[in-house]
């Protein structure tokens, strides 16, 4: 096979005794061996892993969950009636309102930043660990809460564990899966997430029925269960074999890449795909040692140092692309517009005629409705692309908005004689979320953790799930009044946002469809010297030359 030059980004061959390792910014079925189909249909080759990240999905499960229930809570007079802050016969129910819903996003701001130096410490499975350990315990607070003091609380708590399982699986999640699926099973995490809101959603539509405080303290005690079987399936799940490796442990790497593909460990793909991840940590490994070289001497004062400097190294060259790409989708994933758009459909539905049961059945049905769309990222991720998705979404949502602004500001003083166009209205809201779940919902909560390098991984997906906290935070403070203030303006507003979402995301976004993780240097063009080249063909051309190290001994 002819070498490329390296200034092309391209092929990188290395060949020893007949073995041949490419490093590629193309998809891995356009050079080498694949462990099976891509996308939907390549579940079905590649099952264990699928079940792997299914199972540690229901992290993504327990935040939805969280946040359907709280959507009915608040509006239960059982509810009201113990917790009188929040009821709308209270001046400042408002205040109390934003602050127990906000806790939740303060709370998952903190344990997201956190759980980056956890995940690296002690493993992406025990981490999950310590997540559903804090969220059972804010879980139980909430469920036995007596006082609006003590349900805070309890919500704080619950939100670091929600921060930290929000980071952690799609982070397990990419490391164990095969590049050909993926983005199908990095979807599972939004599929999760909506499908925990839909199944709170009914559950407290039908507990609201219940005489007495069991209508709300059910589903917050019935959210303890998939928590108490994710923390203790998650230890019969194999390591990360990224994580392994970052810590010397090649061998037992070797070994769960062979169990999570179902290949022996001599099978040549699994072997390939042990090469580059052995090739790729060690060069950042050595990257780092060439930036903070004071910093190597393994004492405990340097390795506190090296952690808190490694976190800057997310913004410096090699980097900065990747964290500006994780950053801004979940910053985009907020802006444009998601939760306005609920925040606006009961009012809508109520003006239309609709009494409460209805509008709870609509708002239902938009969660349903996202669902779908969710569901059609199975097939399409790896089928079409990540880039695809996200501009045509970006279109469809801001043509949505544009023609929901223009009906709220000709016929909002007066619905009740306009229905056609209020229906109208209700069809471009779930046109909507179809295309939002199909789109912007999924394909931010896969990205960041499939384009940073492994030494920070977990430190830019951290700093990516926090960006979606605090815009979440800063949406849910801004939505109320803007809608409230501005009425089709609020629209207009976010419909801004979902062009310059398409715009930012066609000039800085590039494609990550069937590429390796370790790949993402190429696809980035990160690899930008002579020096650094060499660096990287030394390192392979020595973990090829040791017998012992390319058959796992």
């Amino acid at each position: 096979m002819p070498i490329k030059s390296s200034t092309e980004e391209r092929d990188i061959p290395i060949q020893d005794n007949g073995n041949i390792f490419i490093h590629h910014a193309e998809a891995v079925w356009e050079h080498r061996e694949t462990y099976g189909r891509a996308g939907f249909w390549g579940l079905f080759s590649n099952s264990y892993a699928a079940l792997c990240a299914t199972f540690a999905a229901i992290g993504g499960m327990i935040f939805g969950y969280d946040q359907g229930v709280v959507s009915v809570v608040l509006v239960m007079h059982q509810f009201l009636a113990r917790f009188t802050r929040v009821s709308e016969t209270t001046s400042s129910a408002g205040f109390w309102k934003g602050l127990l819903t906000a806790m939740i996003e303060l709370g998952a701001f903190i344990g997201a930043l956190n759980q980056g130096w956890i995940a690296d410490r002690i493993s992406r499975k025990y981490s999950v660990v310590v997540a559903v350990i804090v969220f059972t315990i804010g879980s139980v607070l909430q469920t036995s809460s007596v006082s609006y003091a003590m349900l805070v609380i309890g919500r704080l708590i619950g939100g670091i564990g929600i921060g930290m399982l929000s980071m952690v699986a799609p982070l397990y999640i990419s490391e164990i899966s095969p590049p050909e699926i993926r983005g199908s099973l990095l979807v599972l995490e939004e599929l999760s997430i909506v499908t925990g809101i839909v199944v709170a959603f009914w559950i407290t539509y039908g507990t609201r029925y219940m005489a007495g405080e069991w209508a709300w303290r059910l589903p917050f005690l019935l959210q303890l269960v998939p928590g108490v079987i994710l923390g203790l399936g998650i230890l019969f799940l194999p390591f990360s074999p990224r994580w392994l490796v970052s810590k010397g442990r090649d061998t037992e790497a070797l070994r769960a890449l062979g169990r999570l593909r179902q290949l022996p460990t001599t099978d040549t793909r699994v072997q390939q795909e042990w090469f580059d991840i052995r090739a790729e940590v060690a060069f950042h490994k050595e990257t780092s040692a060439l930036r903070h070289p004071d910093l190597q001497d393994l004492s405990s004062l340097s390795r506190i140092k090296l952690e808190i400097v490694s976190w800057t190294d997310c913004f410096r060259r090699g980097c900065w692309r990747r964290t500006h790409v994780g950053v801004g989708l979940m910053f985009f994933q907020q802006f444009v517009g998601i939760n306005a758009l609920i925040y606006y459909s009961p009012t809508l539905f109520q003006t239309m005629g609709l009494n409460y049961s209805m509008q709870l059945i609509m708002s239902g049905v938009l969660n349903v409705t996202q669902l779908v769309g969710v569901i059609t990222s199975l097939w399409t991720m790896d089928g079409f692309g990540r880039r695809p998705l996200l501009l045509w979404g970006s279109f469809f949502m801001t043509l949505s908005h544009v023609i929901i602004a223009i009906l709220v500001g000709k016929y909002s003083g007066n619905w009740p004689t306009h229905r056609a166009a209020g229906w109208v209205s209700v069809g471009f809201l779930l046109f909507y979320m179809l295309s939002f779940g199909a789109s912007w919902g999924p394909v931010p909560w896969s990205v960041p953790s499939e384009i940073f390098p492994s030494s920070l991984r977990a430190k830019g997906v951290a700093l990516s799930t926090c960006s979606n906290w605090l815009n979440n935070f800063i949406i849910g403070l801004i939505t109320p009044p803007l809608v409230q203030n501005t009425g089709f303006g609020a629209y207009t507003f976010f419909a801004v946002f979902c062009l310059l979402s398409l715009i930012w995301t066609f000039h800085f976004v590039p494609e990550t469809r069937g590429r390796t993780l370790e790949a993402m240097d190429h696809v980035f063009k990160d690899i930008i010297s002579e020096q650094e080249e060499a660096r990287r063909k030394a390192i392979e051309s020595e973990l090829m030359s040791n017998p012992d190290s390319m058959a796992g001994r």
